[in-house]
């Protein structure tokens, strides 16, 4: 019996990719709208930014951004909690938001067909959020629930102990973001209502909607929805200097008979406006990118020490002008027993790295990773609609995302290096090791990479 095969599909022609460009307008009320049409893209991504910072909230009260941000969803002057849940239901949507330090952040997905009545549901939890008492108390109580799950977290904990240390005490980065157990304790819908009628408003928000809008229309679609948003005009906000002190020092963080160690390395640098970014971009995803980059090629792959190191850049705020600061950081864990020897291979990278330089392997490898995966990575709506909402977020034009990538494909490898050792200094990073002292803060003083300091997990 003989069998016929089918002959083997053959890969079509390749056709150049390029960042979405969106198209920016304005509603009478004041709010900017970003659409991108992405043909096929039947589920279509909504996201709002909203200039409510977190160094805005009132200092006893910090946490009422975050708190807002999850009361929005809960009722408005149309439907009660209950029944804002089940529109949602009936549209096939999800709505979300959550408050960071340039401001709160709401998302909403939804089916292309039923983008009108979900725009709807959106403007009403904009336009007329009911904060009711009841449901923001329950909120506090869930959140005051999370803080000491999040303090048992080392990850989460190593996070809240380096912007403690790093940035000054009267700076809002300092602390959590979500708000710590003696503030959160103080908001109740009051506080929530006068933060929401102080901050939110039209006129100083974004809407970026991306998605298929074939046999839409958008332009009536937004009028009858956010369009019916209403609110004062305001100026811009003043945004203060960032400082930070990364003088070279330890923060062990005593967890005792822990047996891994949380690392967490870092200081701030430059955010997206400097024209070092994207060799930074390239340098750090050498350094600590993938399980191919140098870190994990030492400290997993010949030391068998962690299961992974990442090296990163987090854009904390920007501003109109042009400034503003990012969080250059090495994560990851190792066991209790090897933290010494592991923080000695890792600062051995960085000085190996000033000292020999990036190779042009290594380069090449992760422009055709960073560029390459590039068209993946935009695969959805949300992925567009949420990186042109970090665009607004932080000032940066519309193309930026666009001209990044061009950017990438022509930084070199000697200034790929120069970034990458500026980012990281071996003598400028502030430590945390949240671990067992007794066991891990001799070793790591003979290391001589800055004074150690040991602080009792509370």
């Amino acid at each position: 019996m003989s069998m016929e095969f089918h002959p083997q599909p053959r890969g079509g022609e390749p056709r150049p990719w390029a960042f979405p460009a969106p198209e920016r307008g304005e509603l009478p009320n004041g709010l900017t709208v970003l659409r991108c049409h992405r043909p096929g893209q039947k589920v279509v991504a909504v996201e709002v930014n909203l200039v409510a910072p977190l160094e805005a909230e009132p200092r006893d009260r910090e946490g009422v951004a975050g708190i807002m941000a999850r009361a929005l969803s809960e009722g408005t002057d149309r439907h009660s909690a209950e029944e804002f849940a089940a529109e949602l239901e009936r549209c096939g949507a999800t709505l979300d938001a959550h408050a960071d330090h340039p401001g709160v952040r709401v998302s909403l997905e939804v089916p292309a067909s039923r983008l009108t009545r979900a725009l709807g549901l959106l403007a009403d939890a904009l336009r007329a959020p009911a904060f009711p008492e009841g449901e923001v108390e329950r909120l506090v109580r869930n959140r005051l629930d999370e803080i000491p799950h999040e303090l048992a977290n080392p990850a989460r904990r190593a996070a809240i102990a380096l912007s403690k240390e790093l940035f000054p005490a009267d700076s809002r980065l300092s602390r959590p973001r979500q708000g710590a157990e003696e503030t959160i304790g103080n908001i109740d819908a009051e506080a929530v209502r006068a933060f929401y009628a102080e901050h939110v408003r039209p006129s100083t928000a974004t809407a970026v909607v991306v998605g298929d809008f074939t046999g839409v229309d958008l332009d009536k679609a937004l009028a009858e929805t956010l369009g019916d948003w209403k609110g004062a005009a305001a100026g811009p906000r003043p945004v203060p200097p960032i400082t930070a002190d990364d003088t070279g020092r330890v923060i062990v963080v005593d967890r005792p008979g822990a047996v891994q160690t949380q690392l967490l390395i870092g200081r701030i640098g430059p955010d997206r406006h400097d024209r070092v970014w994207p060799a930074q971009v390239l340098g750090t995803y050498c350094l600590g990118g993938t399980l191919t980059s140098r870190l994990d090629r030492v400290l997993r792959e010949e030391k068998g020490y962690t299961y992974g190191v990442r090296a990163f850049a987090q854009v904390l705020r920007s501003s109109p002008e042009g400034t503003g600061a990012s969080m250059l950081a090495i994560n990851g864990s190792v066991a209790t027993d090897v933290t010494g020897p592991a923080l000695e291979d890792l600062w051995g990278v960085l000085r190996t790295l000033a000292q020999e330089g990036l190779t042009d392997a290594e380069r090449d490898t992760a422009v055709q990773n960073l560029v390459g995966v590039a068209p993946l990575r935009y695969e959805t709506a949300a992925a567009v609609a949420g990186t042109l909402a970090d665009q607004v977020e932080q000032h940066l034009p519309d193309d930026y995302q666009a001209k990044l990538y061009a950017r990438l494909a022509e930084t070199g490898t000697v200034e790929a290096t120069a970034a990458a050792v500026a980012a990281f200094p071996a003598d400028r990073l502030v430590t945390v090791l949240v671990g067992d002292a007794s066991q891990i803060a001799d070793t790591v003083r003979d290391l001589g990479i800055g004074e150690v300091t040991v602080v009792t997990d509370q």
